[in-house]
């Protein structure tokens, strides 16, 4: 088997940058909700000293002195921008499985010029998303990850590694730190320096009975990867969700009931849609709200309480008949509430969940049909559907002072050529 994986170089900023010619090589970093602090940043960012996570207020003035251009967080380019991305991939390889939003891994097997392959794959991204890339290929999925590294390390490299050839591979792991290496965090990092054990050629030559028996199976599977036995298959299909989580922090401290209501009807609605798209059904729903943990001069608070439903369902008009009767249970009043969120669990395929015979279930013989038009439209870019319990205002929805334009999902925001 040979395994190539893709990985997109700084991918929220380079999304950013697509449809921004004129910041392509300025220091550009991604916000959290709300502004908060750094979640992702291009090179040049890291080059002038910023950091992963630092609170943007902090750092704000030094670095817009610096050339630097900031944005708020764009989940709908970000995704949109992923998926072209993936389905280009799927056109130049015939097995792929997504790994994250910006990596996937590739099964080359059959091919013969593998880095050959590598640089047609990033020049194909490039001309057609305008995202750049960098390839590791490795006879593991684990020493695909290791040439992948080389790969962004290194710009002699040209994006591409291929790292087959065992004398290759054995000089690129020689001087690659043990704690990258796929699968080695940091706790475990700490225990391998302190065994001497500081790069990944180190880690590879060790014995994997020793490794399991001190460490466990799991990092004996990464060994055995890094000596060249794969243990890791390509899965081509998503496994399925267990739970959607949709939770959110406020803009502003949020003590009424009615705020509250719109605001875990409006993360119910978007969980539903989420789970329309997994093909899948819920049984229970759940509705969590908190105060901020920081603010010691406030009355703290965390609530969460779930409700078992009668039958499976995806309609949203029932999972907002669940929340809207959780969050008036769950809220107190005279408390700041800072964030809250709602979480489907209790999954069934259509059709699987067997009902109770002498419960009369409301009649909902229309309801996929609303369902998926309620969908289309949304996700069409033409105009938005809501229900009356997400409100109008939102106030407390979630700053967004410095979003760029929806260029891929919105007609309204589409970029025009003069």
């Amino acid at each position: 088997m040979t395994y190539a994986l893709v990985d997109c170089n700084s991918f929220y900023a380079s999304c950013e940058r697509i449809f921004r010619p004129d910041i392509r090589n300025k220091p550009v970093v991604v916000l959290s909700n709300n502004d908060g602090c750094v979640v992702a940043l291009s090179k040049e960012a890291k080059q002038v000293g910023v950091k992963m996570c630092e609170p943007w207020f902090k750092i704000e003035k030094p670095f817009l002195r610096k050339g630097g251009i900031a944005f708020s967080s764009n989940y709908e380019l970000y995704a949109d921008v992923s998926s072209r991305v993936m389905q280009t991939l799927e056109r130049l390889a015939p097995k792929v499985e997504v790994y994250s939003i910006d990596e996937a891994f590739l099964d080359l097997t059959g091919l013969r010029d593998f880095e050959k392959f590598g640089h047609e794959c990033r020049e194909t991204i490039n001309q057609w998303v305008g995202m750049p890339v960098c390839v590791g290929i490795g006879p593991t999925k684990t020493l695909a990850k290791v040439a992948n590294y080389g790969a962004k390390k290194y710009p002699a490299t040209n994006g591409v590694v291929d790292v087959t050839n065992q004398e290759r591979r054995r000089n690129l792991m020689a001087i690659m730190p043990v704690r990258e290496v796929w699968g080695v965090g940091s706790r475990i990092d700490k225990r391998l320096n302190s065994l001497g054990i500081t790069t990944a050629l180190q880690l590879s030559e060790l014995d994997t009975k020793l490794i399991k028996r001190k460490f466990s199976s799991v990092l004996e599977r990464t060994v055995m990867e890094l000596k060249g036995y794969s243990c890791i298959g390509l899965k081509e299909q998503a496994t399925t969700k267990k739970q959607i989580v949709v939770s959110r922090t406020f803009s502003r401290k949020v003590t009424d009931l009615n705020s509250i209501n719109e605001a875990i009807s409006d993360y119910a609605s978007r969980a539903c849609e989420k789970l329309r798209k997994e093909e899948q059904y819920c049984k229970m729903v759940s509705v969590f709200m908190r105060t901020n943990y920081f603010r010691k001069q406030d009355k703290q608070y965390h609530g969460s309480m779930s409700f078992k439903l009668h039958s499976p369902t995806n309609d949203t008009r029932d999972i907002l008949g669940a929340t809207k009767m959780l969050s008036e249970k769950v809220f107190k009043k005279n408390i700041n509430f800072i964030k809250a969120g709602v979480m489907l669990s209790d999954f069934y395929d259509e059709g699987v969940h067997q009902g109770d015979l002498f419960r009369v279930l409301r009649n909902r013989s229309r309801s996929k049909e609303l369902m998926m038009t309620v969908d289309k439209i949304n996700s069409s870019g033409i105009g938005k559907v809501t229900f009356a319990a997400q409100g109008i205002k939102k106030t407390w929805s979630m700053k967004r002072f410095l979003q760029s334009p929806r260029y891929l999902t919105n007609w309204e925001e589409i970029p025009v050529v003069k």
